[in-house]
């Protein structure tokens, strides 16, 4: 199958799957970008999440990225419509019925009854990326310095937490590839 029709389709997949935003989907579109396509492997991905991150906008913008390196200008867009077009028209459809039905019980039984399952997925997301970012004491120590940081101190901007992190990789594992050497 053509590679850019691929592109569109696993992100039209992705974006239908994406309950309660793109980090639900962490896991899977590493799944399917790394291990079922192998259009990236774990250090390309995780780059790409991690310039998602810190660039303006939504994180998962991260896709046209995936899709560029894939099949270049027409991937880059191929992944864009995948991702954003299904789960919009979806979102503006429900939005409809959602409106229609204020006051229903049932609706605010729906509401009750998918947080949970939202903020599992994106702790599986979350799961997900720490496997391929944590490799070491050191990555560990930033990993649970900017939780502390983004947990306790509740008037800190997170860039600045991300920021501090990167330099602080920057500065301790340049040129290592890893975490402090084991004792």
């Amino acid at each position: 199958m053509n590679e850019n029709l691929s592109v569109l389709g696993v992100f039209s997949l992705l974006s239908i799957l994406a309950v309660g935003g793109g980090a639900a989907v962490l896991p899977e579109t590493k799944a399917l970008v790394v291990e079922t396509h192998h259009w990236l492997n774990d250090d390309q991905f995780r780059d790409i999440y991690g310039l998602g991150q810190v660039v303006p906008g939504p994180n998962m913008l991260m896709v046209i990225v995936i899709g560029y390196h894939v099949t270049g200008f027409l991937g880059a867009l191929m992944a864009f419509v995948g991702f954003f077009l299904p789960a919009g028209a979806i979102s503006w459809a429900a939005s409809r019925v959602w409106d229609h039905f204020e006051g229903s019980p049932w609706r605010r039984s729906l509401q009750q009854g998918l947080a949970p399952l939202v903020v599992g997925l994106m702790a599986s997301g979350t799961i997900s990326i720490a496997r391929t970012a944590i490799d070491g004491r050191l990555t560990i120590i930033i990993a649970f310095a900017v939780f502390a940081g983004v947990y306790c101190v509740k008037k800190i901007n997170p860039a600045l937490l991300v920021l501090g992190g990167g330099l602080v990789g920057l500065a301790l594992l340049s040129g290592t590839g890893a975490g402090m050497p084991p004792p």
